[in-house]
């Protein structure tokens, strides 16, 4: 858990950051996750020497054995003089990393010069983390040599005094991806952390499934869903579970390289060493993915522009349109296996949309799979990042329909006030709505003026397939009655008289 302790000194990191010149948020992230990345290939290196001296095996090193190979080590720079780690950090680290192949970093040349490291013929380069893999076009944008002393310092002491453990290294980076509050230009933002584990506390992901989110930004979804495997399955999961759960149960795409980048290492911090993290555009035609993930969790861009040339036709199949809310739900139904199940963030304008691509995607769920539960969420769920009101589908992929009656549930309130400030508050509807999901036999005889109730497939047919829930809600309304006129002049009467004889004795004491 991260206390107020550690809190205080990794937002003393930022504001150290924030007056050395670096005012973006993402930019921070990304510039803090490049110095976690090298002291973890420190901390990776100093378990393998122990190890091979424990029991003279020989293991494989990730820095050069070279002087030039061994400076580069957090260990042997951290308490240089600034301006040595300046240069070690610009100069050497971080274009070895960048040039990293096979697990290992390249060494330099007398003069300085990178050495790169050959292509092995017939070796694949797997030990390679996937966060290595998408540094090519990374910069080192750390302004001084005080400043980047400053963060090491402060990051050094994170980890020296509080947070050893490597669960409370996710928690640590969790907190760090907290301060995103800006949207992407795509309008893309960070799902709140108490949203994706209610999404994955409704579909119970186990050690077998492969999990996908397509849009998957700093990898929030995939991240919930291990913390919940490894929560629920840790003690009895088998080495072949474990070696699933290291990477290939778990997959993302991203067109932005600073997200992969972000999302790779918080997959790393996780226990997550070689996840398929990819770059790829989900809905176009470079995506040829078909019934491959039993488990799809996602909160898709809802904007951005999408060139319909490059839409894949089999999604324009289903729903002809260039809107990504529509297009990912088709994109979900593709690449599921038939029995997979969706637990997606769409826009209100998802469920009520008179459009012929809206009814076509909602009909497609409806008609053609087993739409479960329409969960309407307040407006203020996404702020600071923006007030669209949202709600959360949850299907399963049949491709034979399976649609019999959709559970709906109206959140009022999600633990945090909908302001702004987003303050922790006393009302939570989020353990009510996983209670009464995973125990719908008892929602069946539940009024419609009700917070959850049950609507009939046919009712949702003869009403265009429209899932807004307030089509549904029936409203209680309490007659309330009023006094009569003549009551309400009476009392008037009284107040006029009362305040006469307040002002006869106020004038009395002048």
């Amino acid at each position: 858990m991260i206390t107020g302790a550690i809190k205080n000194k990794v937002d003393k990191i930022w504001t150290d950051i924030w007056a050395g010149g670096i005012a973006n948020p993402l930019t921070v992230i990304e510039q803090l996750t490049y110095l976690m990345f090298i002291r973890s290939l420190d901390e990776k290196e100093l378990e393998n020497e122990e190890f091979e001296n424990m029991t003279g095996e020989k293991m494989l090193k990730i820095f050069p054995q070279s002087a030039a190979g061994q400076s580069m080590r957090w260990s042997k720079f951290k308490n240089d003089d600034p301006r040595r780690i300046f240069d070690v950090m610009s100069q050497r680290v971080f274009p070895a990393i960048k040039s990293m192949k096979y697990g290992r970093l390249p060494d330099f040349s007398d003069s300085g010069e990178l050495i790169e490291i050959e292509d092995e013929p017939g070796k694949s380069d797997e030990s390679t983390t996937a966060f290595a893999r998408y540094m090519s076009n990374a910069m080192f944008l750390i302004p001084t040599p005080q400043l980047l002393q400053k963060i090491i310092t402060g990051l050094d002491d994170l980890y020296e005094h509080d947070i050893a453990e490597l669960d409370m290294q996710g928690d640590l980076y969790e907190y760090m991806l907290g301060k995103l509050a800006t949207a992407g230009q795509n309008g893309q933002f960070r799902t709140p952390k108490h949203i994706r584990e209610m999404m994955v506390e409704l579909l119970q992901p186990t050690p077998d499934d492969t999990i996908c989110d397509p849009a998957c930004g700093t990898a929030g979804f995939l991240v919930s869903a291990s913390e919940y495997i490894r929560r629920h399955y840790e003690d009895t999961m088998t080495p072949e579970q474990w070696e699933h759960f290291s990477g290939p149960a778990f997959t993302g795409f991203d067109t932005d390289f600073t997200m992969l980048r972000i999302s790779a290492m918080n997959l790393m911090l996780h226990s997550i060493s070689t996840p398929e993290i990819d770059y790829k555009d989900s809905v176009s035609k470079q995506n040829q993915i078909t019934e491959q993930f039993t488990m799809c969790l996602a909160n898709p861009p809802f904007k951005g522009t999408i060139d319909a040339e490059s839409i894949h036709d089999n999604l324009k199949a289903v729903t002809n349109t260039k809107k990504t809310e529509l297009l990912f739900i088709a994109l979900f139904l593709r690449m599921l296996k038939k029995g997979g199940q969706c637990a997606c963030i769409v826009p209100d304008g998802v469920l009520f949309g008179s459009s012929t691509a809206h009814k076509a995607i909602r009909k497609e769920l409806v008609e053609n799979h087993q739409l479960r539960a329409v969960i309407s969420m307040p407006s203020g769920v996404f702020k600071p990042y923006a007030g669209v009101s949202t709600a959360v589908l949850v299907f399963t992929k049949t491709g034979a329909g399976g649609t019999d009656k959709v559970w709906f549930y109206d959140m009022k309130a999600d633990g945090f006030s909908l302001d702004d400030k987003r303050s922790e508050i006393s009302d939570n509807d989020i353990p009510d709505i996983i209670h009464r999901f995973h125990h719908l036999e008892q929602e069946a005889d539940r009024e419609r003026t009700e917070q959850s109730f049950f609507v009939p497939k046919q009712e949702i047919v003869d009403n265009g397939y429209d899932l807004s829930i307030n089509k549904y809600k029936k409203t209680e309304y309490v007659a309330v009655e009023y006094p009569s006129t003549a009551e309400i002049m009476d009392k008037l009467d009284a107040l006029e008289e009362e305040i006469a004889v307040g002002l006869k004795e106020l004038r009395k004491m002048l």
